[in-house]
């Protein structure tokens, strides 16, 4: 299919928490349901996707460590929680007549592909929608860092990570009224003031690797197809 966007080839980053929805813990059905058609309707228009879905609605080793239990053995279960919310994305692109396939930075075989870079590609070129589960495979390493890692892997033009706001404040939103919006950032800006985008490693190596980040309100409706069309949604974060 021709692709008349600005971008051939992306890697979206979705945290476990957006799929909670409104909720506690878990997936929403409307939620990811959603996220799905945003998805399918992105590789329909002939842009190749890869997408990373984090763990923090089961499981966060972070926080599990901050609790006493060993950061190993917590990173270890959130990757597992990352592959769960694979399979439920998987699940809901295939049902709405989509196709994706799940790969597994750990060896789960039953259930997703390891994750092989020349055979992801090759699943992106045949036009399949590739999940990379279970981070980078490695504790004390976010799914931030794994995004930034399979975007420059894959050969992306542009990273996206989804959240619920829309793009980056000098201050928190919620709590200062006088915020405002930065339209670009540079990588060592954000470095530099904390801002909180990704973590410290993911940047960094979008920094080195010159990979654009656009941070954006993934509970629009829309938005996605919108940045695919060259809109300035959100934040970017480039070189400076």
């Amino acid at each position: 299919m021709s692709n008349p966007h600005k971008y051939h080839r992306i890697l979206l980053k979705l945290s476990g928490e957006a799929l909670m929805g409104e909720a506690d813990y878990g997936i929403d059905p409307k939620v990811i349901g959603r996220l799905a058609d945003e998805i399918i309707e992105v590789q329909r228009a002939g842009i190749q996707i890869g997408v990373v879905i984090g763990g923090g609605n089961i499981f966060r080793g972070a926080g599990l460590a901050a609790a006493g239990m060993d950061r190993v053995t917590g990173d270890h279960m959130g990757m597992l929680a990352t592959v769960m919310n694979a399979l439920a994305m998987q699940d809901a692109i295939e049902k709405r007549g989509g196709f994706a396939r799940v790969t597994s930075a750990i060896q789960i075989h039953d259930v997703a592909e390891d994750y092989i870079r020349r055979r992801a590609i090759r699943h992106i070129e045949k036009g399949r929608i590739v999940l990379f589960a279970a981070g980078t495979g490695n504790p004390f390493f976010t799914t931030d860092s794994a995004a930034a890692l399979r975007a420059v892997e894959i050969g992306a033009d542009l990273l996206l990570k989804a959240t619920k706001v829309d793009g980056v404040y000098t201050a928190d939103p919620a709590k200062h009224s006088d915020a405002v919006r930065y339209e670009q950032l540079g990588y060592d800006k954000v470095i530099e003031h904390k801002l909180e985008v990704m973590d410290t490693a993911a940047i960094a190596l979008c920094r080195d690797q010159q990979m654009p980040l656009r941070i954006y309100d993934m509970t629009v409706p829309g938005n996605l197809m919108r940045i695919m069309r060259g809109e300035a949604i959100g934040t970017l974060v480039c070189g400076d």
